[in-house]
């Protein structure tokens, strides 16, 4: 089973090809650079240097979010696009699940954070046990302080991924809170960990088809919580 992953909920953009429990290719980008500018181009020097074909996938998997909503939305076209033209199964993943397959288990609770602005962050736990994750909490948006008051009161260990890692390790690290940071190649979210958890989703038969892919927000785009605001205020 041959399946092209890709993700692009943050400024890192990456693409991997697994197949069965192989990582056949990965390419990975941190440029700044916007991911309609880049992302097929990753794509497309993987295949041609794997001697692969987009016809030769078994699926198409990508993180669905939390993320940045313009980042999400290349994603889901590009993948829409690509298995629509093919007629090929799809996979959306969450992009912390993603991001918690790749930290290797160190005994810790595995803290994802993705800095959502405005003192928040997209948050979920896991830990690994005999080898398989298991999700603690749902995905969320809290803010720092919740986070922080939430990990005093656990008294575990704790090991940060995600591209808010670095921000949430300044801000709640204290005598209170055993945290630390994943490793740097493996601290941010990229196509490997979504493949990963794809895999197992197309072996538990929970592929779907290219119209079903749909971004998960968590939170509404920033206009519209400004608009909701501004009636708040017009309305009093």
């Amino acid at each position: 089973m041959k399946i092209l992953a890709i993700e692009t909920s943050a400024v890192t953009g990456s693409a991997a090809i697994l197949e069965d429990d192989v990582l056949r290719a990965f390419t990975y980008q941190n440029a700044g650079l916007t991911h309609s500018r880049t992302l097929m181009p990753m794509v497309e020097d993987m295949l041609k240097n794997c001697d692969m074909r987009l016809s030769d996938m078994d699926a198409f998997a990508l993180a669905v979010g939390p993320g940045s909503f313009t980042g999400l939305r290349i994603g889901i076209s590009t993948i829409k696009g690509i298995a629509m033209g093919l007629d090929k199964p799809c996979i959306g993943v969450s992009t912390l699940l993603a991001m918690a397959n790749i930290v290797p288990d160190s005994g810790a609770t595995i803290c994802c954070v993705m800095d959502a602005r405005a003192g928040q962050v997209y948050n979920a736990m896991f830990e690994k046990k005999d080898g398989r994750l298991v999700r603690l909490c749902e995905d969320r948006a809290v803010s720092i302080e919740y986070l922080k008051e939430e990990l005093k009161k656990a008294k575990k260990d704790y090991i940060l991924v995600g591209d808010g890692a670095n921000m949430c390790y300044n801000l709640i690290k204290c005598d209170d809170i055993k945290v630390r940071l994943a490793e740097e190649n493996c601290r941010f979210q990229n196509a490997y960990g979504v493949a990963l958890a794809a895999k197992h989703e197309m072996q538990n038969k929970n592929a779907v088809t290219a119209d079903m892919l749909v971004p998960v927000y968590l939170r509404l785009p920033q206009a519209e919580r400004e608009r909701i605001l501004k009636q708040e205020r017009d309305g009093k």
